[in-house]
């Protein structure tokens, strides 16, 4: 019952997101329409239209305003700050989904979802780490080391990239070597120092007694700004032009490479687009890039082309042996 009434929630946050002004009366019939009513042919009681209103905006801080000089039409308040925040846009999708699949038999076997192999079984012990600022003890094995690592991590953030989950969190031990070396021998090393751990590498995690302050002057956007994944850089974003042909246009407008992608004005060629990033060079955006290898290329700058073409001669040496 109450996994079914929380289904209402996200299926009324969808009907808003998908139709923007409603009437009460048009949300009834979307609801017999929807199959989410099992076939009852009871409205949506206006009482209980209200109640899911208010548990809407305790649980998903979404405001269900009504315009009393519309028509009494309802909609979402303030849409674009929902939209803009990528985790409850995540759930809600998410639990949209599944809402169909359950109230709908036939679609049962008929909806594919990729696997997300990320090591799931973390996700709770870090989630409260995060929560009451507990120092984790992880048992990492990274890719291309010879055995795994102890050691300890105070997590700040989660993210997912690529189906895999990470955790970026600062490292007291690489934090407190870096402070001594200062001291010792002068220097400005950071004193501060944050990794990325992806989950389906942490064998093993449990919580300390140690407690930690997250710091408040770390922010995550201007850590992240200019990646394209989830590898940091201390550069500064550089402008990235690259030139699109055949269908990449259309791939690249619908599934930008950054949210920083633009496109440019056609610079006299009516067989291929151009489009630019404001982007750090690192392995996740050449990894991006090269997805697309047979559609785009890049123009500038001449040191990101130039790394495309020795990628480009290494996938030579492959297939021409």
């Amino acid at each position: 019952m109450a996994a079914n009434i929380f289904g209402r929630y996200v299926w009324l946050i969808e009907q808003f997101r998908r139709y923007d002004r409603l009437t009460y009366e048009e949300i009834n019939d979307l609801w017999h329409k929807s199959g989410l009513s099992y076939g009852d042919k009871d409205n949506l009681a206006l009482r209980t239209f209200h109640n899911h209103r208010k548990a809407i905006f305790d649980i998903f801080e979404v405001e269900i305003a009504c315009d009393t000089k519309g028509g009494y039409k309802y909609f979402i308040n303030n849409p674009e700050e929902l939209e803009s925040d990528n985790l409850r846009i995540w759930l809600i999708d998410s639990y949209t989904a599944m809402n169909q699949i359950q109230a709908d038999r036939k679609l049962k076997g008929r909806i594919i979802f990729e696997n997300v192999p990320s090591g799931h079984k973390w996700f709770d012990v870090i989630t409260d780490a995060m929560r009451n600022n507990q120092v984790l003890h992880i048992t990492h094995h990274g890719f291309g080391k010879s055995e795994a690592w102890n050691f300890d991590i105070e997590p700040y953030y989660l993210k997912v990239v690529k189906r895999r989950w990470y955790v970026l969190a600062r490292s007291p031990y690489y934090s407190e070597l870096n402070r001594k070396k200062n001291k010792e021998k002068g220097g400005d090393r950071p004193e501060n120092v944050y990794m990325v751990y992806a989950l389906d590498r942490i064998l093993d995690c449990h919580p300390t007694d140690t407690t930690f302050h997250m710091r408040e002057d770390f922010d995550i956007n201007e850590y992240f700004r200019g990646c394209c994944g989830i590898i940091h850089s201390d550069e500064a974003p550089i402008k990235v032009v690259v030139k699109a042909y055949h269908g990449g246009p259309d791939y690249l407008r619908t599934l930008p490479l950054h949210e920083s992608q633009r496109e440019l004005v056609s610079l006299n060629d009516d067989e291929a687009s151009y489009f630019e990033l404001e982007v750090c060079p690192t392995y996740d955006l050449y990894q991006s890039l090269l997805a697309q290898a047979d559609q785009i290329e890049v123009i500038e700058p001449e040191s990101v082309r130039r790394q495309m073409q020795n990628f480009t001669k290494n996938l030579m040496s492959y297939y021409n042996k």
